[in-house]
Protein backbone atom coordinates (compact mmCIF):
# COMPACT_ATOMS: atom_id res chain seq x y z
CA UNK A 1 0.00 0.00 0.00
CA UNK A 2 2.99 2.21 0.46
CA UNK A 3 3.99 2.27 -3.15
CA UNK A 4 0.59 3.26 -3.99
CA UNK A 5 0.13 6.38 -1.45
CA UNK A 6 3.66 7.08 -3.22
CA UNK A 7 2.36 6.72 -6.80
CA UNK A 8 -0.31 8.91 -5.44
CA UNK A 9 1.96 11.45 -3.96
CA UNK A 10 3.66 11.77 -7.31
CA UNK A 11 0.81 12.27 -9.50
CA UNK A 12 -0.09 14.75 -6.79
CA UNK A 13 3.33 16.20 -7.80
CA UNK A 14 2.58 16.54 -11.17
CA UNK A 15 -0.42 17.97 -10.51
CA UNK A 16 1.24 21.06 -8.46
CA UNK A 17 3.75 21.71 -10.49
CA UNK A 18 1.94 22.19 -13.64
CA UNK A 19 -0.94 24.25 -11.48
CA UNK A 20 2.02 26.19 -10.13
CA UNK A 21 2.70 27.25 -14.02
CA UNK A 22 -0.55 28.34 -14.53
CA UNK A 23 -1.13 30.05 -11.80
CA UNK A 24 1.35 32.77 -13.47
CA UNK A 25 3.55 33.28 -10.41
CA UNK A 26 0.71 33.17 -8.03
CA UNK A 27 -1.11 35.90 -9.84
CA UNK A 28 -4.63 33.73 -10.67
CA UNK A 29 -6.62 32.68 -8.09
CA UNK A 30 -8.03 29.14 -8.99
CA UNK A 31 -4.90 27.56 -10.12
CA UNK A 32 -2.98 29.21 -6.98
CA UNK A 33 -5.65 27.18 -4.81
CA UNK A 34 -5.24 24.54 -7.11
CA UNK A 35 -1.57 24.14 -6.34
CA UNK A 36 -1.44 24.99 -3.26
CA UNK A 37 -4.50 21.46 -2.46
CA UNK A 38 -2.22 19.28 -4.81
CA UNK A 39 1.08 20.52 -3.14
CA UNK A 40 -0.62 19.63 0.80
CA UNK A 41 -1.89 16.80 -0.48
CA UNK A 42 1.85 15.42 -1.97
CA UNK A 43 3.37 15.72 1.06
CA UNK A 44 0.68 14.07 3.29
CA UNK A 45 0.71 11.01 0.88
CA UNK A 46 4.63 11.07 0.94
CA UNK A 47 4.01 11.24 4.69
CA UNK A 48 2.13 8.29 4.58
CA UNK A 49 4.37 5.93 2.32
CA UNK A 50 7.44 6.95 4.46
CA UNK A 51 5.71 5.09 7.57
CA UNK A 52 6.39 1.74 5.77
CA UNK A 53 9.47 2.71 3.49
CA UNK A 54 12.74 4.30 3.42
CA UNK A 55 12.65 8.02 3.80
CA UNK A 56 15.58 8.25 1.20
CA UNK A 57 14.27 5.65 -1.25
CA UNK A 58 10.38 7.37 -0.86
CA UNK A 59 11.95 10.54 -1.72
CA UNK A 60 13.59 9.83 -4.40
CA UNK A 61 11.02 8.16 -6.25
CA UNK A 62 8.49 10.74 -5.26
CA UNK A 63 10.91 12.87 -7.07
CA UNK A 64 11.57 10.89 -10.09
CA UNK A 65 8.05 10.49 -10.98
CA UNK A 66 7.42 14.25 -10.08
CA UNK A 67 10.79 15.07 -12.56
CA UNK A 68 9.77 13.00 -15.23
CA UNK A 69 5.90 13.65 -14.79
CA UNK A 70 6.77 17.51 -14.81
CA UNK A 71 8.99 17.04 -17.99
CA UNK A 72 6.81 15.40 -20.07
CA UNK A 73 3.94 17.98 -19.38
CA UNK A 74 6.54 20.68 -20.32
CA UNK A 75 6.84 19.36 -23.24
CA UNK A 76 2.88 18.09 -24.14
CA UNK A 77 1.24 21.65 -22.95
CA UNK A 78 4.10 24.12 -22.69
CA UNK A 79 6.37 23.29 -26.01
CA UNK A 80 9.81 21.64 -23.80
CA UNK A 81 12.18 20.54 -25.83
CA UNK A 82 11.63 17.11 -26.64
CA UNK A 83 15.60 16.19 -27.90
CA UNK A 84 16.92 13.15 -27.51
CA UNK A 85 19.69 13.50 -25.27
CA UNK A 86 16.41 15.00 -23.08
CA UNK A 87 14.54 11.71 -23.17
CA UNK A 88 17.59 9.57 -22.77
CA UNK A 89 17.87 11.17 -19.68
CA UNK A 90 14.25 11.15 -18.59
CA UNK A 91 14.26 7.31 -19.29
CA UNK A 92 17.70 6.84 -16.89
CA UNK A 93 15.63 8.91 -14.51
CA UNK A 94 12.78 6.02 -14.92
CA UNK A 95 15.20 3.12 -14.85
CA UNK A 96 16.64 4.86 -11.63
CA UNK A 97 12.81 4.53 -10.40
CA UNK A 98 11.94 0.88 -11.35
CA UNK A 99 15.52 0.29 -10.23
CA UNK A 100 14.65 1.57 -6.11
CA UNK A 101 11.45 -0.23 -6.41
CA UNK A 102 12.99 -3.70 -7.13
CA UNK A 103 15.31 -3.64 -4.62
CA UNK A 104 13.57 -2.33 -1.82
CA UNK A 105 11.15 -3.85 0.26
Amino acid sequence: MAWVLLGIAGLCEIGFTTAMKYADGFTRLWPTLLFAVLYIASAWFLAQAVKTLPLGTAYAVWTGIGAVGTALIGIALFGDPATLPRLFFLTLIVVGIVGLKLVSN
